[in-house]
C-alpha cells in the first residue's frame, strides 16, 4: 500500500494490477489530489481503518473479497463514496453495482481525464449535499434551520445525516447517494417526482450523461425504509411519471428530542 501527501482531496484506489493502480494513483496526484493505493480488500479495510479520505475508486473483480462485497461494507458503515472501476459493461453489472451502494460506476478501459471528471462530480455533489440548508416542508418563516425530519417510523437527522429507526432505537446507515435522495423526498412529501426531476435535486448542475441511478438508489432506499420492499408503502412508484413519497413528514426544529437520540 502506497500513499502520497499532496493538498487536495485523499482517493483511495483498490485494484489488484499494479499497473492501472500505479499509475491511476500517479495521474490523480499530478491532477493535485492525493491518493493512496491498495492492491486488495483487504488492504483497503486496513487503510480506510486508519485514514480518513473523501472517495474510494474500486475494482470489482479482485482476488479474495471482492470489489462488491467491499462497497456493500463501506456503503453500510459510512457515507463514503465509491466509484466501481471494471470490465463488466451489462446493465446487470451496473445495476448489481448500484444495488450495492456506488456512486458511479467506469468501465475498464477508461479514459483518466473522464474518470476524473466523474470523481469531481462526486465529490462536488457530496460536498455541496453536506451543506444544504434544509428545507422544511411545510410553509414556514423561521430563521432557524431544522434538525430533521420525522416520518412514519423514522427520523431522519439532516446534522448528522443519519438515519433513525424510531420503534427499534437504532441508527441505520446511509450511503451519500442514499441520503441525498431521501433529504429530496422529505422535502418533496406528496408530490409525484420524475427521475428527472430527482435527478435535479440529489445531482443538479454536478449531472453528467453517466449519472442515471435513481432506480438503483429508490430499490437500495426501499429495502431500508419499507417493511415490505416489494410492496412499497412509503416511497412508491407512479408509473410513467415517478415516485411519490407516500407520508406525513414532520420538520423538527433544532432542540426537538426524539426517542433515536
Amino acid at each position: 500500500m502506497t500513499t502520497a501527501a499532496q493538498a487536495g482531496e485523499h482517493i483511495l484506489v483498490v485494484d489488484d494490477h499494479p499497473d492501472i493502480r500505479d499509475a491511476l494513483a500517479a495521474y490523480l496526484r499530478r491532477q493535485g489530489l492525493r491518493a493512496t493505493t491498495a492492491a486488495s480488500a483487504k488492504q483497503a479495510r486496513l487503510a480506510l481503518a486508519g485514514t480518513r479520505f473523501d472517495l474510494m475508486v474500486l475494482d470489482v473483480t479482485m482476488p479474495g473479497e471482492d470489489g462488491l462485497s467491499l462497497c456493500r461494507a463501506v456503503a453500510a458503515s459510512s457515507q463514503l463514496p465509491v466509484i466501481l472501476l471494471t470490465g463488466m459493461k451489462s446493465a446487470a453489472d451496473k445495476l448489481a453495482g448500484f444495488e450495492s451502494g456506488a456512486d458511479d460506476y467506469v468501465v475498464k478501459p477508461f479514459d483518466p481525464p473522464e474518470l476524473l471528471a466523474r470523481i469531481r462530480s462526486v465529490l462536488r455533489r457530496c460536498s455541496r449535499a453536506q451543506y444544504l440548508s434544509p428545507t422544511p416542508p411545510a410553509a414556514s418563516t423561521s430563521a432557524n434551520p431544522y434538525a430533521g425530519f420525522a416520518f412514519d417510523a423514522w427520523y431522519l437527522d439532516v446534522q448528522k445525516r443519519q438515519l433513525y429507526d424510531q420503534q427499534l432505537n437504532i441508527p441505520v446507515a446511509l450511503s451519500q447517494a442514499e441520503y441525498r435522495l431521501l433529504r429530496a423526498l422529505v422535502d418533496h412529501p406528496g408530490t409525484i417526482l420524475s427521475r428527472d426531476r430527482l435527478m435535479d435535486l440529489t445531482v443538479g448542475d454536478d449531472a453528467l450523461p453517466f449519472d442515471r441511478s435513481i432506480d438503483s438508489q429508490v430499490s437500495r432506499l426501499r429495502k431500508k425504509l419499507e417493511r415490505d420492499p416489494r410492496q412499497p408503502g412509503l416511497l412508491k412508484t407512479v408509473w410513467g411519471q415517478g415516485y411519490l413519497f407516500a407520508t406525513d413528514v414532520v420538520a423538527c426544529p433544532r432542540g426537538v428530542p426524539h426517542t433515536a437520540q
